[in-house]
This record gives structure tokens, C-alpha cells and sequence, in this order.
């Protein structure tokens, strides 16, 4: 039985998408395998955070599973060709549609309330080619503000269903698509009605595939997949945001029987950074600045996120807490050749200890009508 997977992200039901992607990011990186090496619990874990998030991230999804609750993903499928699951729902075995006849009004709702669960009110389940289509893969990955600054290469190493080379993902033993199956006609299913319902169970003599194959491939055994260890190098562009979501189509699992393979998805966050907060494509840094160089002016030395050293003038009278802009100095934008600025957040030091002479300075200074009007 599937998880609640409310429960699971530790979110309530009328979590907003921006809430379920918060706690679903916070967990995805406290089990994330790389950070819990030879923990099964946390290995565990990590799989069911994902799967939670698959569901609610989903309107269609969410929406059958708020419907229908764990029945909607039996089996554990929740790749959305069926929301019942392989074989399984809660009306019976085997997939199933509404034959309504003439009943315009209530054929109408039940077409509405079924559409986003892949149920065709006409014709069946949605199904063909699309529905053996391998699943996606999702991982995430934590980076330095300064790479996303630059842009980055995620290297990626996982073990999944790859499509088998000898008989180029058939399963046959000659390579080529087998023919379609003579009892199904390729649909995959057979049909009996059942007085309300016309009800569809998978084809007995191709077990749902819509193929028939005589001689199987040796070396997947008519499957058309084998697992594999991939390495994929991911490209994270320059001024990437927080959050960002890369997909890499067909790059996910290889699909069944010359089906297309799913796609790989690469969540990156970005790491808080110790000298530079991000706001957008601007960036803020704070650094201190002398009280004398405050009140008369001057010139201060600002590392910039891509190591160049910038001398910026202060204006005589600035005030702690006032932020001076320098232009172009931030993140890349979308833009061709665009940067964000950089803003210098003012701050002052105060001296811990003083010899005898500054302290009297400074004792003269705050007897001065100058100093009364506000500056000590």
C-alpha cells in the first residue's frame, strides 16, 4: 500500500504547490543518498519523499489521489497512464470504462470527472505506445552561489533500464518490432461487457504488450530493456535560480517494446553563500566602512562574485544601513550578455580599543556642536 504522501512531505492537504515543493526540497536533501552512504533507512526514505512528490506535484495526480486514496496508485503506479494501477481499481479487476449510452447528462460529468485520470468516456483507458513509455527520473543536486554564477556541470551515475542493442528494444531475437498480436489486433487489451461497464483486461496471449513475439532476444529475454549503470553529464546554465528544474528529454528510463523512454529531470538548489546574498539576478554584499570615511568621503575596495576587486566611491554623509549600487556586477539574466547589479550594504565598525590620544580626539569631537546634532 502506497504511503499518504501528505504525510510523507509532512504537509496538509490544502498545501499550496509552493508549501509541497518547500518540504519536499528540505527532505530530498536531508535523505539524498550521497549525504547517508550504506543508510538503508535514509535510502528508503529518499525514495518515498520522491514518490510523494511525484503524486503532488501532479494537479492530475493529486486530484486522483485525493479522490480515490491509495487505491488510485495501486500496485504503486503512479505514472499516470492509469490511476488504478496495472490490473487494479477499485471497481474491479482489470481497467474499465463507462459505457453511458444515450445519457448526454451524466455521461458529461463522468467524462469530466474521469478525464484527468486517463480514461477516454468513448474508447477505453489511454493507452498505445505512450502508455509502456519508460518512466522519468528525477535527482537533485546542491551547488555554490559562484557556480551558478558561472554555470556548471552535473555529473550524474545511476543504474536504470537502458534499451537493449541487440534487438533494438523489440525483444526479438532479429531486431525488428514483432507483429501485432492477432487476438488484441495491438491493442494490448481485450474487451467483455459487463451489462454498465465495458470492462478490459490484458490481452492473455501478448500479456498486454500488443505483440506477439515468437523467438526472444537472448540477451533481454523479449523484455527490449536490460539494467544498466548510466553516467549523464547534465549542463546547469549560468544565473540558474534556486529551485530550477532541468529536464533532459528521452533521457530517462528506456520504454518496453520500442516504446519512448521517459525523461531526466535535475532539481538544483543553491547553497546560502557567505559573502553575497542573492535577490533575484542582483546580489547584496556588506562591508565595513571607517566612520571617517563616512562622513568625509572616500573610496572602498569590494570583491565582486567573480573575483575582480572594484574601487567604489562613498559619498561624504553616507549613513550605515544605506546601500550604494554598482551596475552589472550580478547574476547573468536570460538576457544576451545581461547582468544584475551588485549592492553594497553599508555597515561601521566600532573600535574596542583605543590609545589615550584617540580617546581624547574623540572626547573633544563629541563636545562640538556638530557632534551634539546627532553624529555621536
Amino acid at each position: 500500500m502506497n504511503k499518504n504522501p501528505y504525510e510523507v512531505l509532512g504537509v496538509a492537504r490544502n498545501a499550496t504547490d509552493d508549501e509541497i515543493k518547500k518540504a519536499y526540497h528540505k527532505l530530498v536533501m536531508k535523505y539524498h543518498p550521497d549525504r547517508n552512504q550504506g543508510d538503508k533507512d535514509a535510502e528508503e526514505k529518499f525514495k518515498e519523499v520522491n514518490n510523494a512528490f511525484d503524486i503532488l506535484k501532479d494537479p492530475q495526480k493529486r486530484a486522483a489521489y485525493d479522490r480515490f486514496g491509495d487505491a488510485a496508485f495501486a500496485g504503486g503506479n503512479a505514472s499516470g497512464a492509469n490511476p488504478f494501477g496495472a490490473g487494479a481499481n477499485p471497481f474491479g479487476n482489470g481497467a474499465f470504462h463507462f459505457n453511458m449510452g444515450g445519457g448526454a447528462g451524466m455521461d458529461d460529468i463522468l467524462r469530466e470527472a474521469m478525464r484527468g485520470f486517463g480514461f477516454d468516456m468513448g474508447g477505453g483507458p489511454t493507452r498505445g505506445a505512450d502508455a509502456r513509455r519508460g518512466r522519468d527520473l528525477l535527482d537533485e543536486v546542491a551547488i555554490d552561489l559562484r557556480d551558478a554564477y558561472f554555470g556548471t556541470t552535473h555529473t550524474v551515475k545511476f543504474t536504470t533500464n537502458v534499451e537493449c542493442d541487440k534487438c533494438n528494444g523489440f525483444g526479438t531475437a532479429d531486431g525488428k518490432q514483432a507483429p501485432k498480436c492477432s487476438r488484441c489486433n495491438g491493442t494490448g487489451y481485450v474487451r467483455a461487457a459487463r451489462g454498465f461497464f465495458a470492462m478490459e483486461t490484458p490481452c492473455p496471449d501478448c500479456n498486454g504488450t500488443g505483440h506477439k513475439i515468437d523467438k526472444k532476444c537472448s540477451q533481454c529475454d523479449g523484455n527490449g530493456v536490460l539494467r544498466k549503470t548510466r553516467t549523464l553529464d547534465v549542463k546547469i546554465p549560468a544565473g540558474i535560480e534556486d529551485g530550477t528544474r532541468l529536464r533532459l528529454g528521452g533521457q530517462g528510463e528506456a520504454g518496453q517494446n520500442g516504446a519512448p523512454a521517459g525523461d531526466f529531470y535535475l532539481d538544483v538548489r543553491i547553497r546560502p553563500d557567505k559573502r553575497f546574498e542573492r535577490d533575484g539576478a542582483d546580489l547584496i554584499t556588506r562591508v565595513d566602512v571607517p566612520f571617517t570615511t563616512l562622513a568625509l568621503g572616500g573610496e572602498i575596495e569590494v570583491d565582486t562574485i567573480d573575483d575582480k576587486k572594484l574601487s567604489v566611491k562613498v559619498p561624504a554623509g553616507t549613513q550605515v544601513g544605506e546601500k550604494l549600487r554598482v551596475r552589472g556586477h550580478g547574476m547573468p539574466t536570460r538576457r544576451p550578455g545581461g547582468f544584475g547589479d551588485l549592492y553594497i550594504d553599508i555597515n561601521m565598525p566600532v573600535p574596542t580599543k583605543l590609545t589615550e590620544k584617540q580617546k581624547k580626539l574623540l572626547a573633544e569631537f563629541a563636545g562640538t556642536k556638530s557632534a551634539k546634532k546627532g553624529w555621536f
